[in-house]
């Protein structure tokens, strides 16, 4: 597939999967199933108007489709389904003042711990997809009881999302460890601004890395103010990437 993308420099790319032709946007993903566009609750969009600030730029970049996912954090955003569906009711009574015409839905990035594990027991988890949720660890170390936390998830009927693996570090210096992770049952997303160097070279080397081996099943903007639109705009003009991304079967065209 790559030697049909990039056999020359001098080649023109045009061509990704199945024989699509290139687009020069993301509409090739319709959904975005990562970012943060519920007013107040997170670090993400603080007021409506930040919202739809957001969401117009995500209409610009050729998304039809948004599954917004604020954190679920018990020390620091202690989020519920009352509170994002609140917050997300607001958005869409805002959303056609403006001319967005997009579908735009929630569910959460949970952040895994004891009291993640917990939620598992005492109330539905809300999914970004039938039965799968969105689950981030810590950016410090590898939490000791993951693989408890994962296998409990599994067993109780969720698909878990691993939200974006190449940013955390005490992976970098083995990879099989992102094999692990695929092995104990969890879809990996990409945060497309790891590609462009936003969160450093390391990161944007492994997530090229995990891109080529195909180790990716979803692509997410993991958005939350206007400078993260500047930068996903940026990889637009980036043809090389937006031809492997494009080579790449992602699920966010099933959500």
């Amino acid at each position: 597939m790559f030697s049909k993308l990039f056999g020359s420099k001098k080649e023109k790319i045009t061509e990704a999967y199945n024989g699509q032709p290139l687009v020069d946007d993301f509409s090739f993903l319709g959904a975005d199933m990562h970012s943060h566009f519920i007013p107040g609750i997170d670090d993400g969009a603080q007021t409506v108007e930040d919202s739809i600030a957001l969401l117009q730029r995500m209409q610009e970049l050729g998304y039809r489709k948004i599954v917004t996912t604020p954190h679920i954090k018990v020390d620091h955003y202690p989020n519920t389904p009352a509170s994002i569906m609140g917050g997300l009711e607001l958005v869409k009574q805002a959303m056609p003042m403006y001319g967005i015409n997009m579908h735009v839905h929630a569910a959460a990035e949970y952040f895994i711990d004891d009291y993640f594990l917990g939620l598992i027991d005492t109330q539905p988890l809300l999914t970004v997809r039938e039965n799968e949720v969105l689950v981030e660890i810590s950016f410090m170390f590898e939490p000791f009881n993951l693989g408890e936390i994962l296998f409990k998830l599994r067993n109780s009927g969720y698909q878990p999302i691993m939200a974006h693996p190449e940013r955390y570090m005490y992976y970098h210096h083995d990879l099989d460890k992102y094999r692990e992770l695929k092995d104990r049952g969890c879809y990996l997303q990409l945060n497309l601004n790891s590609l462009t160097g936003y969160y450093g070279k390391p990161v944007k080397q492994v997530a090229e890395k995990l891109l080529e081996k195909g180790m990716y099943d979803y692509c997410g903007s993991d958005m939350h103010h206007i400078k993260h639109a500047d930068v996903l705009n940026s990889i637009r003009s980036r043809q090389e990437t937006m031809a492997l991304l494009q080579s790449h079967p992602f699920r966010n065209t099933l959500i």
